[in-house]
């Protein structure tokens, strides 16, 4: 199973150096369901795993120009205050773990189903323009405010639960920011980078940590990384796209059956509650 899991990891930066996101959701449930951490360390963990790949990941799209530091800081501001917003909210006792999975799976379904619509809309229409293949050019008149919004939203669910990186990043660069395909994966990769470090100072010192696990993945999903980004310049991403769409969905299934006892649970809760005031009423 280490083995397995560490094979995996470099499955982790192969995605980001593809398609400049995807990181979190694969190392999720990687390292809860394959190396058995628990869910409150495991999203921690990812966050310096994906962090530390990310901005492995920039150097090459650095070198290609392809990173935009302007809007990096102007959409990654707003991105880390929601991430450490995010972090402290999930270290209050009532925020289970099992809540952070059933949330994690929701935001899963999400983006696996914007990453369908959208291939499935350039597939009917093909455009000549490599950089803006996946989205439409955005029209708004305050498109640098709903930046920071989205950008604080996004860190918020970054530093709760993991996720909320390139899949909302990258269209939000694209759509609200203006910003071409390729110039969008790699700015968002630095934004990951910082969205990581605010989220993981919300949880340092509040969950235990395996160090030493954290760095043989990282180490993995590095070198994972090197790979996906030389592969991006050959691979179909549209294609690519769709098909790591449907393969979130099979995985945030997968999630939410492993945590079915959850709304078990509180439908027998609800039932209890409901004969409690019966009885009640009776007496």
């Amino acid at each position: 199973m280490w083995i397995l899991g560490h094979i995996l990891a470099a499955g982790i930066g192969v995605s980001l150096g593809l398609i400049g996101g995807g990181g979190s959701v694969l190392a999720v449930p990687i390292l809860i369901y394959v190396m058995g951490v628990s869910p409150k360390p495991a999203i921690a963990m990812t966050l310096v795993i994906v962090g530390t790949v990310s901005l492995i990941g920039v150097i090459p799209h650095w070198r290609q120009g392809n990173v935009n530091l302007k809007k990096a800081f102007i959409f990654g501001s707003a991105t880390m205050l929601g991430a450490f917003i995010g972090a402290k909210i999930a270290s209050l006792p009532f925020i289970t773990g099992v809540f952070q999975l059933i949330l994690f799976a929701v935001m899963m379904i999400v983006a696996a189903g914007f990453m369908i619509m959208k291939s499935n809309q350039s597939a009917k229409k093909i455009s000549h323009n490599q950089d803006l293949e996946f989205y439409p050019q955005p029209v708004c008149k305050y498109c640098w405010l709903w930046m920071l919004t989205e950008g604080l939203l996004v860190g918020v669910l970054t530093g709760l639960v993991g996720v909320g990186g390139g899949f909302a990043i990258v269209p939000a660069l694209v759509l609200l920011g203006k910003t071409p395909m390729k110039e969008a994966i790699g700015t968002s990769l630095l934004i990951i980078a910082c969205n990581s470090v605010a989220g993981f100072l919300g949880y340092l010192g509040q969950v235990p940590l395996d160090w030493q696990l954290m760095g043989s993945f990282t180490v993995a999903a590095s070198l994972g990384i090197i790979g996906g980004s030389y592969l991006a310049k050959y691979v179909d991403a549209r294609q690519l796209q769709k098909s790591f769409g449907y393969f979130l969905l099979a995985v945030a299934t997968f999630i939410l059956f492993q945590n079915r006892q959850a709304f078990s649970t509180s439908r027998q809760v609800e039932i209890d509650h409901r004969v409690n005031l019966s009885i009640s009423k009776n007496l």
